[in-house]
């Protein structure tokens, strides 16, 4: 059964639960990029549905982009086939590109989003 991490970081993350569950998926929700981290070794995902937050100024270190670089880096290693769709608002869409170009994303989507815009992400191909 494929492997699909949730890493929900806001409200504004919708419970797709019952999609990943129809589409059989295994479903596994953190609520920080640490947790979902500590479980790459031993339970590595197939696909991987994230919030992207900008790093404006120094929120993130300075050397990162994004919330989801370090966990990205660690996804390299332990799950390089991993599909991995990102979930953004209007705000911070403009900055995804910077993302894109250190990270292989499968997908971009902005808020306000569907469960049918997730699931042809999920069974799609990638986007460019």
């Amino acid at each position: 059964m494929p492997v699909l991490y949730s890493l929900i970081e806001s409200p504004n993350h919708p419970d797709l639960s019952r999609l990943y569950q129809h589409l059989g998926l295994e479903h596994l929700s953190f609520n920080s990029t640490r947790k979902a981290m500590g479980e790459l070794k031993k339970h590595p995902p197939d696909f991987v549905v994230a919030e992207f937050f900008y790093g404006y100024g120094n929120n993130y270190a300075g050397v990162n982009v994004s919330n989801l670089d370090v966990f990205l880096h660690s996804l390299r290693k332990y799950a390089p086939q991993a599909k991995v769709i990102v979930l953004v608002s209007k705000t911070d869409l403009p900055h995804v590109d910077k993302l894109k170009a250190l990270f292989d994303i499968h997908a971009v989507l902005p808020y306000p989003l569907t469960a049918e815009a997730i699931a042809t992400a999920l069974l799609g191909e990638r986007e460019d």
